[in-house]
């Protein structure tokens, strides 16, 4: 695999290790008030703003290049983050929730583009797999931290924490992927 696929690979993971498991934006939820049988909205809301967002996202990933809308992924993350750690009440659970869906429209499609991208033809599938196995792990790694932080410091280390990692995404991108090409009309 050439070197830019082992960039999308090292992305792919800090974006798991940034982004932990979205029960934590249920515990946040529940942790500023959020009744119980009220929970299931905040998957419906995290999940709209994620479907209005990925396919607009995808033409823009088309127009201007997938590290740029890839960029504004990582933005909005960091936002999610920082509106989830510092924002008192519900209201910051919503703009919270509702920016990591942003996030997740703005970064899965160029994500999974630039696994495509990288990866010679004959081993896209491996490339996919490896790519799944890599996010997973550091998914599972990022959630157990992000448990830990929680029991211990409490919410505003865990959403503090994923920020900080969110930063480290974009470090990884503008130093490590090159923009392609403005694509012809």
């Amino acid at each position: 695999m050439p070197r830019a696929f082992w960039v999308v690979i090292a992305i792919g993971a800090v974006f798991a290790l940034a982004r932990f498991s979205e029960a934590f934006l249920v515990l946040k939820a529940q942790t500023e008030g959020l009744a119980l049988a009220l929970i299931p909205l905040v998957f419906v809301w995290m999940n709209l703003v994620y479907a209005l967002a990925a396919t607009p996202a995808g033409i823009l990933s088309d127009r201007i290049g997938r590290v740029n809308v890839l960029l504004c992924g990582l933005l909005a993350l960091v936002a999610a983050d920082l509106a989830l750690a510092f924002v008192p009440g519900l209201g910051g659970v919503v703009v919270g929730v509702g920016l990591w869906g942003l996030y997740l429209g703005l970064s899965q499609g160029p994500l999974s583009a630039l696994v495509a991208d990288t990866a010679p033809p004959d081993l896209r599938g491996t490339a996919f797999g490896l790519f799944n196995l890599v996010s997973g792990v550091a998914l599972l790694v990022a959630s157990v931290l992000a448990g830990w932080l929680w029991s211990e410091a409490g919410p505003t280390a865990t959403f503090s924490a994923g920020a900080a990692f969110s930063g480290l995404a974009i470090l990884i991108v503008v130093f490590g992927l090159k923009p392609a090409p403005k694509p012809a009309p």
